[in-house]
Protein backbone atom coordinates (compact mmCIF):
# COMPACT_ATOMS: atom_id res chain seq x y z
CA UNK A 1 0.00 0.00 0.00
CA UNK A 2 1.66 3.36 -0.83
CA UNK A 3 2.46 5.33 2.46
CA UNK A 4 0.31 8.56 2.59
CA UNK A 5 1.79 12.05 2.42
CA UNK A 6 2.23 14.38 4.76
CA UNK A 7 0.47 17.59 3.98
CA UNK A 8 2.51 20.82 5.08
CA UNK A 9 0.61 22.33 8.09
CA UNK A 10 -1.84 24.70 8.28
CA UNK A 11 -0.50 28.03 10.13
CA UNK A 12 -1.61 27.99 13.78
CA UNK A 13 -4.41 26.40 15.63
CA UNK A 14 -6.27 25.72 12.45
CA UNK A 15 -4.49 22.67 11.86
CA UNK A 16 -5.60 20.37 14.93
CA UNK A 17 -9.24 21.14 13.47
CA UNK A 18 -8.37 20.31 9.75
CA UNK A 19 -6.76 17.42 10.80
CA UNK A 20 -10.08 15.71 11.87
CA UNK A 21 -11.14 15.75 8.02
CA UNK A 22 -7.40 14.33 6.64
CA UNK A 23 -9.13 11.10 6.10
CA UNK A 24 -12.22 12.37 3.85
CA UNK A 25 -9.64 13.71 1.82
CA UNK A 26 -8.27 11.21 -0.61
CA UNK A 27 -5.15 12.77 -1.85
CA UNK A 28 -2.65 15.20 -0.56
CA UNK A 29 -3.91 18.43 -3.26
CA UNK A 30 -7.20 17.89 -1.35
CA UNK A 31 -5.75 17.88 2.22
CA UNK A 32 -3.43 21.14 1.22
CA UNK A 33 -6.65 22.79 -0.38
CA UNK A 34 -8.91 22.04 2.26
CA UNK A 35 -6.14 23.95 4.53
CA UNK A 36 -5.27 26.78 2.44
CA UNK A 37 -9.09 27.26 1.59
CA UNK A 38 -10.11 27.70 5.12
CA UNK A 39 -6.91 29.94 5.90
CA UNK A 40 -7.84 31.84 3.46
CA UNK A 41 -10.99 32.55 4.33
CA UNK A 42 -9.85 33.11 7.64
CA UNK A 43 -7.58 35.85 7.13
CA UNK A 44 -8.23 39.32 7.13
CA UNK A 45 -8.75 41.06 3.42
CA UNK A 46 -9.30 44.29 2.07
CA UNK A 47 -11.28 43.59 -1.06
CA UNK A 48 -13.86 40.03 -1.77
CA UNK A 49 -12.18 37.03 -0.89
CA UNK A 50 -12.48 35.38 -4.74
CA UNK A 51 -9.99 32.91 -5.16
CA UNK A 52 -7.00 35.26 -6.27
CA UNK A 53 -8.15 36.71 -2.94
CA UNK A 54 -7.70 33.38 -0.87
CA UNK A 55 -4.59 32.47 -2.79
CA UNK A 56 -2.79 36.45 -1.73
CA UNK A 57 -2.39 37.11 -5.54
CA UNK A 58 -3.40 39.95 -7.67
CA UNK A 59 -6.96 40.18 -8.93
CA UNK A 60 -7.31 39.27 -12.44
CA UNK A 61 -3.85 39.15 -13.40
CA UNK A 62 -3.21 36.61 -11.14
CA UNK A 63 -5.76 34.18 -11.43
CA UNK A 64 -2.93 32.07 -13.94
CA UNK A 65 -1.05 31.63 -10.85
CA UNK A 66 -0.63 28.41 -9.24
CA UNK A 67 -1.61 28.72 -6.37
CA UNK A 68 -5.04 30.24 -7.51
CA UNK A 69 -5.17 27.41 -10.01
CA UNK A 70 -4.74 24.57 -7.36
CA UNK A 71 -7.62 25.80 -5.55
CA UNK A 72 -9.53 26.17 -8.43
CA UNK A 73 -9.00 22.47 -8.91
CA UNK A 74 -9.55 21.82 -5.54
CA UNK A 75 -13.39 23.45 -5.96
CA UNK A 76 -14.41 22.77 -8.99
CA UNK A 77 -13.08 19.64 -10.38
CA UNK A 78 -11.47 17.10 -7.22
CA UNK A 79 -13.66 14.49 -6.11
CA UNK A 80 -14.02 15.24 -2.24
CA UNK A 81 -17.15 15.15 -1.01
CA UNK A 82 -18.34 18.29 0.84
CA UNK A 83 -21.96 16.35 2.34
CA UNK A 84 -19.03 14.35 3.73
CA UNK A 85 -16.94 17.19 5.29
CA UNK A 86 -20.40 18.82 6.56
CA UNK A 87 -21.00 15.72 8.60
CA UNK A 88 -17.81 15.18 10.06
CA UNK A 89 -18.27 19.17 10.91
CA UNK A 90 -21.67 18.45 12.26
CA UNK A 91 -20.16 15.12 14.61
CA UNK A 92 -17.59 17.89 15.73
CA UNK A 93 -19.96 19.97 16.93
CA UNK A 94 -22.83 17.81 18.31
CA UNK A 95 -19.97 15.61 19.93
CA UNK A 96 -18.35 18.73 21.93
CA UNK A 97 -20.13 19.17 24.94
CA UNK A 98 -19.54 23.23 24.77
CA UNK A 99 -21.24 23.18 21.46
CA UNK A 100 -23.55 19.86 21.90
CA UNK A 101 -27.57 21.11 20.63
CA UNK A 102 -29.91 20.77 23.62
CA UNK A 103 -33.38 20.56 24.34
CA UNK A 104 -33.69 24.17 25.26
CA UNK A 105 -32.25 25.48 21.47
CA UNK A 106 -33.94 26.28 18.54
CA UNK A 107 -33.22 25.06 14.91
CA UNK A 108 -33.81 28.32 12.69
CA UNK A 109 -35.14 27.56 8.92
CA UNK A 110 -34.77 30.83 6.75
CA UNK A 111 -32.90 31.85 3.45
CA UNK A 112 -30.72 34.45 2.12
CA UNK A 113 -29.82 35.44 -1.38
CA UNK A 114 -27.01 37.55 -3.24
CA UNK A 115 -26.42 39.26 -6.13
CA UNK A 116 -25.37 37.26 -9.44
CA UNK A 117 -25.03 37.94 -12.51
CA UNK A 118 -24.83 35.82 -16.18
CA UNK A 119 -27.21 32.61 -17.32
CA UNK A 120 -24.63 30.09 -17.09
CA UNK A 121 -23.84 29.59 -12.68
CA UNK A 122 -26.15 27.05 -11.18
CA UNK A 123 -29.13 28.63 -9.51
CA UNK A 124 -29.02 32.11 -10.69
CA UNK A 125 -32.40 33.21 -11.37
CA UNK A 126 -34.54 36.35 -11.12
CA UNK A 127 -35.62 36.09 -7.40
CA UNK A 128 -35.76 38.22 -3.82
CA UNK A 129 -32.36 38.99 -2.65
CA UNK A 130 -32.03 39.16 1.01
CA UNK A 131 -28.61 41.12 1.01
CA UNK A 132 -30.35 44.21 -1.44
CA UNK A 133 -33.77 43.86 0.46
CA UNK A 134 -35.61 43.36 -3.49
CA UNK A 135 -36.35 41.34 -6.18
CA UNK A 136 -33.08 40.87 -8.38
CA UNK A 137 -30.75 38.69 -10.65
CA UNK A 138 -28.78 36.17 -8.10
CA UNK A 139 -28.61 33.02 -6.17
CA UNK A 140 -30.75 32.06 -3.19
CA UNK A 141 -29.75 29.55 -0.55
CA UNK A 142 -32.38 27.57 2.44
CA UNK A 143 -30.55 27.24 5.22
CA UNK A 144 -30.95 25.77 8.97
CA UNK A 145 -29.08 26.96 11.91
CA UNK A 146 -29.05 26.11 15.47
CA UNK A 147 -29.08 28.38 18.37
CA UNK A 148 -29.12 29.33 21.76
CA UNK A 149 -29.00 31.90 24.31
CA UNK A 150 -25.15 30.98 24.24
CA UNK A 151 -24.24 30.44 20.69
CA UNK A 152 -25.05 29.81 16.89
CA UNK A 153 -23.46 27.90 14.34
CA UNK A 154 -25.05 26.34 10.88
CA UNK A 155 -26.29 23.18 9.94
CA UNK A 156 -27.14 22.60 6.28
CA UNK A 157 -27.22 24.15 3.62
CA UNK A 158 -28.76 23.83 0.20
CA UNK A 159 -29.43 26.65 -2.80
CA UNK A 160 -32.98 27.24 -4.48
CA UNK A 161 -32.74 26.46 -8.25
CA UNK A 162 -35.39 28.58 -9.62
CA UNK A 163 -38.22 26.77 -11.64
CA UNK A 164 -36.42 27.58 -15.43
CA UNK A 165 -33.63 25.47 -14.58
CA UNK A 166 -35.96 22.48 -15.14
CA UNK A 167 -36.81 21.01 -18.33
CA UNK A 168 -40.40 20.97 -17.44
CA UNK A 169 -40.62 24.01 -15.02
CA UNK A 170 -42.48 23.91 -11.68
CA UNK A 171 -43.88 20.75 -13.00
CA UNK A 172 -40.77 18.96 -13.35
CA UNK A 173 -40.49 15.92 -10.60
CA UNK A 174 -37.04 17.73 -9.33
CA UNK A 175 -38.46 20.93 -8.75
CA UNK A 176 -38.38 21.92 -5.41
CA UNK A 177 -39.76 25.33 -3.55
CA UNK A 178 -37.75 26.70 -0.88
CA UNK A 179 -40.28 25.63 1.33
CA UNK A 180 -40.27 22.12 0.63
CA UNK A 181 -36.22 22.24 1.25
CA UNK A 182 -36.66 24.20 4.23
CA UNK A 183 -39.03 21.37 5.66
CA UNK A 184 -36.25 18.73 4.29
CA UNK A 185 -33.63 20.40 5.85
CA UNK A 186 -35.72 20.55 9.38
CA UNK A 187 -35.84 17.14 8.85
CA UNK A 188 -32.42 16.32 8.30
CA UNK A 189 -31.49 17.97 11.26
CA UNK A 190 -34.12 15.82 13.69
CA UNK A 191 -32.62 12.70 12.16
CA UNK A 192 -28.85 13.85 12.43
CA UNK A 193 -29.67 14.07 16.65
CA UNK A 194 -29.85 17.70 16.57
CA UNK A 195 -32.01 18.57 19.57
CA UNK A 196 -34.01 21.75 19.88
CA UNK A 197 -37.07 22.73 21.58
CA UNK A 198 -38.83 24.24 18.26
CA UNK A 199 -38.21 25.47 14.58
CA UNK A 200 -38.41 29.07 14.40
CA UNK A 201 -38.55 31.17 10.94
CA UNK A 202 -39.92 34.30 10.28
CA UNK A 203 -43.03 35.18 8.17
CA UNK A 204 -41.47 34.43 4.75
CA UNK A 205 -42.31 30.45 5.90
CA UNK A 206 -45.10 31.11 8.86
CA UNK A 207 -47.48 32.53 6.22
CA UNK A 208 -47.84 29.33 4.76
CA UNK A 209 -49.83 26.48 5.73
CA UNK A 210 -48.45 23.58 3.78
CA UNK A 211 -45.06 24.60 5.49
CA UNK A 212 -46.49 24.08 8.92
CA UNK A 213 -48.17 20.82 7.89
CA UNK A 214 -45.17 19.91 6.75
CA UNK A 215 -43.41 20.13 10.17
CA UNK A 216 -46.26 18.49 12.34
CA UNK A 217 -46.28 15.39 10.13
CA UNK A 218 -42.44 15.24 11.32
CA UNK A 219 -43.97 15.24 14.53
CA UNK A 220 -41.66 19.03 15.04
CA UNK A 221 -43.03 21.85 17.01
CA UNK A 222 -42.59 25.15 15.67
CA UNK A 223 -43.00 29.26 16.36
CA UNK A 224 -43.34 31.50 13.22
CA UNK A 225 -44.29 34.77 12.28
CA UNK A 226 -47.04 35.78 10.85
CA UNK A 227 -47.69 39.29 8.70
CA UNK A 228 -49.45 41.50 10.08
CA UNK A 229 -51.86 41.65 7.66
CA UNK A 230 -52.50 37.69 6.96
CA UNK A 231 -55.86 37.01 6.62
CA UNK A 232 -58.71 35.00 8.22
CA UNK A 233 -61.93 35.50 5.71
CA UNK A 234 -64.77 35.48 7.86
CA UNK A 235 -68.44 36.90 6.73
CA UNK A 236 -66.67 38.30 3.39
CA UNK A 237 -64.54 40.32 5.75
CA UNK A 238 -60.43 39.57 6.10
CA UNK A 239 -59.91 39.24 9.87
CA UNK A 240 -56.09 39.77 10.67
CA UNK A 241 -53.49 38.78 13.37
CA UNK A 242 -53.42 42.85 14.12
CA UNK A 243 -57.12 43.20 14.50
CA UNK A 244 -56.93 40.05 16.78
CA UNK A 245 -54.48 41.82 18.76
CA UNK A 246 -56.86 45.22 18.69
CA UNK A 247 -59.38 43.10 20.56
CA UNK A 248 -57.38 41.73 23.72
CA UNK A 249 -58.57 43.90 26.61
CA UNK A 250 -55.63 46.42 27.88
CA UNK A 251 -56.39 49.37 30.27
CA UNK A 252 -52.18 50.35 30.91
CA UNK A 253 -49.56 48.43 32.52
CA UNK A 254 -51.45 48.51 36.27
CA UNK A 255 -54.54 47.05 34.25
CA UNK A 256 -53.00 44.70 31.83
CA UNK A 257 -56.06 42.65 31.09
CA UNK A 258 -55.44 40.10 28.38
CA UNK A 259 -51.84 40.92 28.15
CA UNK A 260 -48.88 39.11 30.57
CA UNK A 261 -45.52 40.67 31.27
CA UNK A 262 -42.88 39.10 29.06
CA UNK A 263 -38.86 39.74 30.50
CA UNK A 264 -36.62 39.33 27.44
CA UNK A 265 -32.84 39.10 28.29
CA UNK A 266 -30.10 39.89 25.84
CA UNK A 267 -26.52 39.22 25.57
CA UNK A 268 -24.78 41.59 28.04
CA UNK A 269 -27.35 41.34 30.67
CA UNK A 270 -29.73 43.61 28.97
CA UNK A 271 -33.42 43.40 30.24
CA UNK A 272 -36.36 44.45 28.26
CA UNK A 273 -39.89 44.22 29.21
CA UNK A 274 -42.64 43.00 26.26
CA UNK A 275 -46.38 42.11 26.76
CA UNK A 276 -47.31 38.85 25.01
CA UNK A 277 -50.84 37.33 25.26
CA UNK A 278 -53.43 34.43 23.27
CA UNK A 279 -55.49 35.98 20.52
CA UNK A 280 -57.84 34.04 18.10
CA UNK A 281 -57.88 34.31 14.83
CA UNK A 282 -60.56 32.14 13.06
CA UNK A 283 -59.71 28.24 14.54
CA UNK A 284 -56.51 29.26 16.10
CA UNK A 285 -56.81 30.00 19.35
CA UNK A 286 -55.49 29.60 23.42
CA UNK A 287 -56.55 25.88 22.78
CA UNK A 288 -56.62 24.92 19.30
CA UNK A 289 -54.16 22.42 17.42
CA UNK A 290 -52.28 26.41 16.55
CA UNK A 291 -52.39 29.31 19.06
CA UNK A 292 -51.99 32.52 18.04
CA UNK A 293 -49.47 34.67 20.32
CA UNK A 294 -49.06 38.33 19.85
CA UNK A 295 -45.82 39.89 21.70
CA UNK A 296 -45.01 43.78 22.08
CA UNK A 297 -43.50 46.50 23.42
CA UNK A 298 -47.23 48.88 24.15
CA UNK A 299 -50.16 46.98 23.28
CA UNK A 300 -51.75 50.04 23.29
CA UNK A 301 -50.41 51.14 20.09
CA UNK A 302 -49.17 48.06 18.73
CA UNK A 303 -45.60 49.33 17.18
CA UNK A 304 -45.08 47.47 13.25
CA UNK A 305 -41.57 47.15 14.19
CA UNK A 306 -41.72 46.07 17.89
CA UNK A 307 -44.77 43.52 17.80
CA UNK A 308 -44.67 39.86 16.61
CA UNK A 309 -47.42 37.88 15.42
CA UNK A 310 -46.37 34.46 16.30
CA UNK A 311 -48.11 30.96 14.83
CA UNK A 312 -47.31 27.82 17.36
CA UNK A 313 -48.58 24.20 17.76
CA UNK A 314 -47.07 24.49 21.38
CA UNK A 315 -49.97 23.86 23.57
CA UNK A 316 -50.84 26.14 26.26
CA UNK A 317 -50.10 24.70 30.04
CA UNK A 318 -52.97 24.14 31.39
CA UNK A 319 -54.99 23.25 27.99
CA UNK A 320 -56.64 20.25 26.68
CA UNK A 321 -53.73 19.71 24.26
CA UNK A 322 -51.47 19.28 27.00
CA UNK A 323 -52.17 15.89 28.27
CA UNK A 324 -51.53 14.54 24.61
CA UNK A 325 -48.78 16.45 23.52
CA UNK A 326 -45.43 15.17 22.78
CA UNK A 327 -43.52 18.28 23.26
CA UNK A 328 -43.96 20.00 26.56
CA UNK A 329 -45.99 22.68 26.93
CA UNK A 330 -44.84 26.24 26.52
CA UNK A 331 -46.26 29.46 28.44
CA UNK A 332 -46.17 32.59 26.69
CA UNK A 333 -42.33 33.67 28.35
CA UNK A 334 -40.91 30.20 26.55
CA UNK A 335 -42.92 31.45 23.14
CA UNK A 336 -41.38 34.44 22.98
CA UNK A 337 -38.15 33.05 24.18
CA UNK A 338 -38.08 30.93 20.90
CA UNK A 339 -38.66 33.17 18.26
CA UNK A 340 -36.53 35.67 20.04
CA UNK A 341 -33.65 33.36 19.19
CA UNK A 342 -34.07 33.15 16.07
CA UNK A 343 -32.86 36.21 15.02
CA UNK A 344 -29.48 34.61 15.65
CA UNK A 345 -29.41 33.47 11.71
CA UNK A 346 -29.20 37.20 10.81
CA UNK A 347 -25.76 37.67 12.81
CA UNK A 348 -25.08 34.54 11.51
CA UNK A 349 -25.42 35.78 8.30
CA UNK A 350 -23.59 39.23 8.76
CA UNK A 351 -20.68 37.46 10.03
CA UNK A 352 -20.46 34.61 6.91
CA UNK A 353 -20.93 37.19 4.49
CA UNK A 354 -18.98 40.42 5.75
CA UNK A 355 -16.08 38.54 7.00
CA UNK A 356 -15.71 34.74 5.10
CA UNK A 357 -16.74 35.62 1.77
CA UNK A 358 -19.93 33.39 1.56
CA UNK A 359 -20.85 35.44 -1.71
CA UNK A 360 -17.51 35.85 -3.01
CA UNK A 361 -17.36 32.37 -4.99
CA UNK A 362 -16.31 33.17 -8.79
CA UNK A 363 -17.46 29.86 -9.83
CA UNK A 364 -20.38 28.03 -11.85
CA UNK A 365 -21.30 24.78 -10.97
CA UNK A 366 -23.43 23.40 -8.15
CA UNK A 367 -20.61 20.97 -6.80
CA UNK A 368 -18.61 24.04 -6.82
CA UNK A 369 -20.82 26.20 -4.91
CA UNK A 370 -22.07 24.20 -2.65
CA UNK A 371 -18.56 23.37 -1.44
CA UNK A 372 -17.89 26.91 -1.20
CA UNK A 373 -20.75 26.87 1.43
CA UNK A 374 -19.55 23.82 2.88
CA UNK A 375 -16.04 24.85 3.64
CA UNK A 376 -17.49 29.08 4.96
CA UNK A 377 -19.24 26.52 7.79
CA UNK A 378 -16.38 24.62 8.32
CA UNK A 379 -14.52 28.27 8.97
CA UNK A 380 -16.95 29.23 11.03
CA UNK A 381 -17.27 26.17 13.31
CA UNK A 382 -13.65 26.65 13.65
CA UNK A 383 -14.09 29.92 15.12
CA UNK A 384 -16.38 28.47 18.24
CA UNK A 385 -13.68 25.19 18.12
CA UNK A 386 -10.69 27.68 19.17
CA UNK A 387 -13.36 29.56 21.33
CA UNK A 388 -13.94 26.61 23.65
CA UNK A 389 -10.46 25.59 23.44
CA UNK A 390 -8.24 25.53 26.49
CA UNK A 391 -5.74 27.48 26.57
CA UNK A 392 -2.48 25.88 25.79
CA UNK A 393 0.93 27.31 26.80
CA UNK A 394 3.23 28.44 23.94
CA UNK A 395 5.99 25.65 23.04
CA UNK A 396 8.96 25.42 20.84
CA UNK A 397 8.37 25.13 17.66
CA UNK A 398 7.72 21.57 15.98
CA UNK A 399 10.55 20.43 13.68
CA UNK A 400 10.08 20.77 9.96
CA UNK A 401 8.98 17.21 8.89
CA UNK A 402 11.32 18.22 5.21
CA UNK A 403 10.51 18.75 1.82
CA UNK A 404 6.86 16.60 0.57
CA UNK A 405 7.56 14.72 -2.74
CA UNK A 406 5.76 16.59 -5.87
CA UNK A 407 5.83 20.21 -6.57
CA UNK A 408 7.84 21.75 -3.88
CA UNK A 409 8.09 25.00 -5.40
CA UNK A 410 4.26 26.06 -4.75
CA UNK A 411 3.65 28.05 -1.58
CA UNK A 412 2.29 26.51 1.32
CA UNK A 413 -1.59 28.21 2.72
CA UNK A 414 -0.64 31.43 3.47
CA UNK A 415 0.31 32.51 7.51
CA UNK A 416 2.44 35.29 7.34
CA UNK A 417 -0.22 37.51 9.08
CA UNK A 418 -0.78 34.84 11.63
CA UNK A 419 -0.38 35.83 15.47
CA UNK A 420 2.28 33.89 17.63
CA UNK A 421 0.26 33.53 20.63
CA UNK A 422 -3.47 33.92 21.53
CA UNK A 423 -4.10 37.41 22.65
CA UNK A 424 -6.27 38.36 25.45
CA UNK A 425 -9.82 36.61 24.77
CA UNK A 426 -12.86 38.93 24.04
CA UNK A 427 -15.34 38.74 26.67
CA UNK A 428 -18.23 38.80 23.76
CA UNK A 429 -19.10 35.18 22.69
CA UNK A 430 -18.63 36.10 19.31
CA UNK A 431 -17.01 33.66 16.69
CA UNK A 432 -15.64 35.96 14.56
CA UNK A 433 -14.56 37.95 17.63
CA UNK A 434 -12.50 35.28 18.78
CA UNK A 435 -11.01 34.89 15.45
CA UNK A 436 -9.35 37.64 15.93
CA UNK A 437 -7.70 36.44 18.80
CA UNK A 438 -6.05 33.81 16.08
CA UNK A 439 -5.34 36.31 13.80
CA UNK A 440 -2.72 39.35 14.78
CA UNK A 441 -4.23 42.05 11.75
CA UNK A 442 -8.08 41.04 12.96
CA UNK A 443 -6.94 41.95 16.81
CA UNK A 444 -7.69 45.78 16.31
CA UNK A 445 -9.62 46.64 13.87
CA UNK A 446 -12.30 44.94 11.20
CA UNK A 447 -11.12 43.14 8.07
CA UNK A 448 -13.22 45.23 6.22
CA UNK A 449 -12.14 49.23 6.25
CA UNK A 450 -15.00 50.38 3.48
CA UNK A 451 -18.24 51.91 5.17
CA UNK A 452 -20.89 49.96 5.08
CA UNK A 453 -23.62 51.23 2.60
CA UNK A 454 -27.38 51.17 2.92
CA UNK A 455 -27.97 47.68 1.27
CA UNK A 456 -25.34 46.25 3.36
CA UNK A 457 -27.24 47.69 6.38
CA UNK A 458 -29.56 45.14 5.33
CA UNK A 459 -28.23 41.60 4.79
CA UNK A 460 -31.50 39.93 5.11
CA UNK A 461 -35.02 40.45 4.80
CA UNK A 462 -36.63 41.95 8.27
CA UNK A 463 -39.34 40.33 10.27
CA UNK A 464 -41.84 42.66 10.48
Amino acid sequence: MTKRLSCPPAPGPLEAYAARFDDLLATLAQRRGFREYLAGLLLPRDRNKTLTCLAGTEPVAGAQHAAVQRLQFFLSESTWDQEAVNARRLQLLLTDPATAPHGGGVLVVDDSGDRKDGKATAHVGTQYLGSVGKTGRGVVTVTTCWADERLYYPLHAVPYTPAHHFPGGKNDPAFRTKLQIGGALARQAAEAGVAFRAVAADCAYGDHDSFRRDLSAAGLPFVMALKRGHGTWQYKDAFRPVDAARELAWHGPGRPGDWTPVTRTFRGGRTATWWAADARLGWWGPDGNIRLVVATTDPATLPENATWYLATDLPRPGSPREQHSQPPAADLTEVVRIYGLRHWVEQSYKQVKDELGWADFQVRSDAAIRRHQTLVNCAFSFCWDTWFAPEQPVGEPEPDPGPERGHTDVPPAPGGLLASRHPRRPWLADALGHAATLLASVDNQAPAHRPPSPARHRRHRQTP
